[in-house]
């Protein structure tokens, strides 16, 4: 696959999503044969029976549903060298998170059949080519507003390998493997530093603007939060907003709820008429984006074996009812039955929205949202 044809971006990336889609259950068993055969190959996956493992029922029984502080002690000892306790492969890099979980940064190995699956990413933006027939988008630039890929080293035994911010991750490798170029490049925003200060901001941002000022920025990527910090910037340093400066046709955000809604009338403001795709991801993987002008996201039933955890038990994500919600458990090729933490609404299949994390009023905030902003749960 390379990056300069985009009928081989639509084979590679987009049919398994669509066929997935069309048949989530055996989409799901597939999925979970593979990640069954990756675990037989580690250690924790050995000590809970993975190689013997035959039905959804015996996978349930063996293996626990699990959170990240269930997790940390054997990740801290696959950074301290014992790579086979959850991996199968050597790790090539670290995700971490932005610290909003209890204050501090989650840190989440990466290997290359992980990343591989990361690549998803650009399926949002892929569909709305592909659905619009706007080829001309790959004529221009995405902006790119994300975090640093990279911000240290993890000593792992005699070797260092290094960590940086998931979204600034997804963006170098998703480049790599799409026909649109990002300005400034991944590795020029790292150059700056991985600090999260506001004179950190400014200068990535002045970075973004002095690159693409007069470049046809014809895709914006990243996080929500972000791109509504630039705009502010770019109108209190230079006078102008976004809209101002480009015509861009499309944004693929991510990183929080309510982006289709609440934030939509301020991105709106700020960017013009670009259509909005939603991307939902984590440090911890992929695993849905938009796929239309419908206001959800779509799972990727090709690459996680996704569960939910609801008040009548755990069921398969794809078994999700209308109006029901519950807490997302996903299994990646790292992270057998990994309770997220998000608590997920179903629509009409295939349709989704994460509505925020998992407390007792999210789905009261979620509500009350939905009512100031007119939406009222419509896709």
């Amino acid at each position: 696959m390379t990056g300069n044809d985009p009928q081989a971006m639509l084979d590679a990336l987009l049919q398994p999503w669509h066929a997935a889609v069309a048949d989530p259950l055996k989409a799901q068993q597939e999925v979970l044969h593979r990640l069954l055969e990756s675990y037989a190959r580690t250690d924790y996956g050995t000590q809970h029976g993975a190689a013997h493992i035959e039905t959804l029922e015996d996978y349930r029984r063996a293996f626990p549903v699990a959170t990240y502080e269930d997790y940390r002690p054997l990740i801290q000892r696959v950074m301290a060298g014992e790579v086979k306790l959850l991996l199968n492969e050597e790790p090539v890099g670290w995700a971490i998170t932005r610290g909003t979980t209890k204050g501090e940064s989650k840190f989440i190995p990466m290997t290359p059949t992980d990343l591989r699956m990361r690549i998803s990413a650009g399926r949002a933006m892929m569909n709305y080519v592909i659905s619009s027939g706007r080829y001309d988008l790959f004529e221009g630039v995405n902006l790119n507003l994300n975090f640093p890929s990279v911000v240290g080293a993890v000593r792992m035994g005699d070797h260092e390998v290094e960590y940086g911010y998931s979204s600034g991750i997804y963006t170098k490798y998703v480049s790599a493997f799409t026909p649109i170029r990002s300005a400034p490049t991944q590795e020029e925003i790292d150059a700056l530093g991985g600090g999260k200060t506001a004179r950190d901001w400014e200068a990535r941002f002045e970075l973004a603007y002095e690159q693409c000022k007069s470049r046809n920025v014809t895709l914006v990527g990243g996080v929500a939060p972000t791109a509504l910090r630039f705009a502010h910037y770019l109108r209190r340093a230079h006078g102008v907003y976004p809209k101002d400066l480009w015509r861009t046709q499309v944004m693929t955000l991510g990183s929080v709820p309510g982006i289709n809604t609440r934030y939509q009338p301020a991105l709106e403001a700020f960017y013009g008429a670009a259509a909005l795709r939603e991307i939902y991801g984590a440090t911890e993987g992929m695993f849905g984006q938009q796929r239309d002008g419908r206001r959800a996201w779509v799972p990727n039933y090709d690459l996680y074996f996704l569960e939910v955890e609801t008040r009548s038990g755990v069921k398969m994500l794809h078994e999700m009812r209308p109006g029901q919600m519950g807490s997302l458990i996903v299994s990646t090729p790292i992270l057998p039955r990994y309770k997220i933490g998000d608590t997920i609404l179903a629509f009409r299949s295939p349709y989704f929205r994460c509505i925020g994390r998992d407390r007792w009023w999210t789905p009261l905030r979620y509500a009350w949202d939905e009512l100031m902003t007119f939406n009222l749960g419509q896709l």
